[in-house]
């Protein structure tokens, strides 16, 4: 990590109107910029994304699911609470956001959905310990929301249900959409497998942490929320073929790209051994100066303003070019965030 890197460096001007209220029309249908290995610039559609793409490459997908996390009640004393669960740590127990006018303190009953009462038991940092009375997933299956993203304004519908959702999504967890994901249809998949594209899968469960700003100058004193994450080795054995065979690993994601580098970082055998399996929590924070060990490209969305993620982004390609592409995107009008437009980003030494 580079010490001499502020929070301003990764900040830009944003027009509130180019952020994506709803996705496009057909999950394919959106722009995407094409940030080659040379800084070059190129405005596309999504479903060039084949045509960029070569025999032997291998795409890596976060195969996570979102799961309906928000929740609103009200405690004993009357006062409004909105629950969003961050991650579910035993079948009745999770840990959860609470948003309430006070804190509520172990053994309060929170009744929730005007259905069902949760305890709480603890904290855990940031987050409350609660106790269901039910498995927490089937609860949140009948009760809960989708959590859209705090800059998506209108309440969860039923296409949100849909459409904040991969079509590859099935392990339950997220929080949050691996939103680069979501421009791929089944057409598309199997239109990239007959290129000779290979696909293989990690999961990483996507905490709401992934929106936070990044709140201290300089970015070597921020702490990074943790996610849990699970690299098998199907995956490792695709990305060894990839090797072999002169391919490119291109993450679909920043948090494929988190979940990839992750299994190196923390591999027991050192960051630049084989990869082996490996699962557990990741806090690793990427930016510039950060040498990528597995990914060589990546399809992303576009990121918030000081946010980790374009943090990520500019240690892949550069902070230079990365700003310059964001620059280029507002002028050009791109969509912006989770239902806007995506980037193909290729590595300098790809």
């Amino acid at each position: 990590m580079s010490s001499t890197l502020t929070v301003s460096d990764f900040d830009y001007e944003l027009p509130p109107e180019l952020i994506a209220q709803t996705p496009a029309a057909t999950r394919d249908g959106s722009r995407l910029l094409h940030l080659d290995a040379s800084g070059a610039l190129h405005d596309r559609r999504f479903p060039d994304l084949a045509n960029l793409l070569r025999p032997n490459d291998l795409l890596v997908f976060n195969d996570t699911r979102v799961i309906k996390a928000r929740l609103t009640g009200q405690k004993a004393t009357g006062g409004k609470v909105e629950v969003l669960v961050e991650r579910i740590v035993e079948s009745h127990r999770a840990l959860a956001h609470v948003r309430a006018s006070k804190s509520p303190g172990p053994g309060t009953t929170l009744r929730l959905a005007d259905a069902f009462d949760v305890t709480v038991l603890g904290r855990a940092g940031e987050l409350f310990d609660l106790q269901f009375p039910a498995p927490v997933l089937d609860l949140l299956d009948t009760h809960g929301a989708t959590p859209l993203p705090p800059y998506i304004t209108h309440a969860a519908d039923a296409t949100d249900e849909d459409r904040y959702q991969t079509v590859y999504a099935r392990e339950p967890g997220a929080v949050a959409a691996p939103t680069a994901g979501l421009h791929f249809d089944q057409d598309m998949l199997d239109r990239v497998a007959e290129l000779g594209v290979e696909r293989a899968f990690v999961t990483l469960h996507v905490g709401a942490g992934t929106f936070q700003p990044v709140r201290v100058d300089n970015i070597a004193d921020h702490i990074m929320h943790a996610e849990w994450y699970t690299v098998g080795q199907p995956v490792i054995d695709a990305i060894a073929r990839t090797r072999a065979q002169g391919g490119r690993v291109i993450a679909v994601g920043t948090t494929s790209v988190r979940a990839l580098e992750s299994a190196a970082a923390q591999n027991p055998a050192g960051p630049d051994a084989p990869l082996t399996p490996i699962q557990g929590d990741t806090r690793l924070f990427i930016t510039p100066g950060y040498r990528y060990r597995v990914v060589d490209a990546l399809v992303t969305n576009f990121h918030l303003p000081q946010s980790t993620l374009l943090m990520l982004v500019s240690a892949l390609a550069g902070v230079e070019p990365i700003r310059r592409a964001y620059i280029h995107a507002v002028a050009q009008r791109y969509r912006f965030f989770s239902y806007g437009d995506a980037m193909f980003i290729e590595s300098p030494s790809a």
